[in-house]
């Protein structure tokens, strides 16, 4: 006797309580997705893998799956920190100080050798700095005179007189042998230093110049500038009480001055320290012979301040 045939509204309530039981059961776990079938040779895993790119839709029948619950923090939780390792600290940059180095101190210039007072030197002493003084000028290319020259003129007479005389420049005869005012200026001038008393060989005569200038001129600044150091050293030296300068170049090289003589003439003078007469060169008084009593004025006024009287005439 054949069976009666079900209900069909039974089968569809049997399939949806399975569906219902399946979709519970994957809410429990977690899973997502029908399982599909083993590859041949491949283990049926023991739970249906979840397939994350196939989600089936939503039932709107089905509950909503419970809120995840997370554990309570306990007061352990705050307790400690999270560990925390901070980064390794970076070594310090390295701060740039310039380096400034401060310059050098200027680098002493060499001193020259400064002259002794006659103070503080022997009169062999002086003298004898009078001699390398004199080799020192007769080599000197401090100016063109030298080109020109035969020889250098450097003084004659006491190197340690308390007077001295500072022509111009050597002339012709004074290149030759070497000597100040050995030609005709020169005897008029050892005529002038008897008439005050003195022998020539007594008082010290010099240049500002010690080479010839060509043609006897005048002495040009320059050449005056590279002689005025010798001639500096030299009254250094000899340091004497007075000076008397003949003509006007005499009292421009020493005292610098662009006056002529005839408005320097009979007026004192200073030079480091030492009293100046400027006067007429013997040389003018040659051609102007009248001039000769305002020169003797000059020196009479020299020697009343050495304190001599003229030498009687017989």
């Amino acid at each position: 006797m054949d069976e009666p045939h079900a209900d069909p509204r039974d089968e569809l309530f049997e399939i949806a309580t399975s569906v219902r039981a399946l979709v519970e059961w994957y809410d429990g776990t977690g899973a997502w997705g029908l399982p599909l079938a083993p590859a041949r040779g491949q283990v049926e895993p023991a739970y249906p893998a979840a397939e994350p790119h196939e989600a089936p839709p939503p039932n709107p029948r089905a509950p909503a799956p419970p809120a995840e619950r997370r554990p309570a923090p306990s007061d352990a939780t705050f307790a400690q920190p999270a560990q925390f390792t901070p980064p390794p600290e970076r070594a310090p940059a390295p701060q740039f100080t310039p380096q400034f180095t401060p310059p050098a101190p200027p680098a002493e210039r060499p001193q020259r050798a400064a002259v002794a007072r006659p103070e503080a030197r022997t009169p062999e002493a002086r003298i004898e700095q009078l001699r390398v003084l004199a080799s020192e000028v007769a080599s000197c290319t401090r100016c063109g005179l030298a080109d020109r020259r035969t020889q250098t003129v450097f003084a004659r007479g006491n190197p340690i007189s308390e007077l001295c005389f500072v022509g111009e420049g050597p002339g012709a005869e004074e290149d030759l042998q070497g000597e100040p005012f050995v030609g005709p200026a020169g005897q008029l001038l050892d005529k002038m230093i008897a008439a005050m008393g003195y022998r020539p060989g007594e008082v010290y005569i010099c240049n500002i110049v010690k080479c010839r200038p060509p043609e006897n001129r005048k002495p040009q600044p320059e050449e005056m500038d590279a002689c005025k150091g010798y001639l500096a050293a030299q009254i250094e030296l000899v340091r004497p009480k007075y000076i008397v300068a003949l003509g006007a170049t005499a009292i421009q090289g020493l005292l610098g001055t662009t006056e002529g003589i005839t408005k320097l003439r009979g007026k004192w003078k200073m030079y480091r320290g030492i009293p100046v007469m400027p006067t007429f060169h013997p040389a003018y008084l040659l051609r102007q012979p009248s001039a000769k009593r305002e020169v003797w004025t000059d020196l009479q006024e020299v020697m009343a301040r050495l304190g001599k009287k003229p030498p009687a005439r017989g």
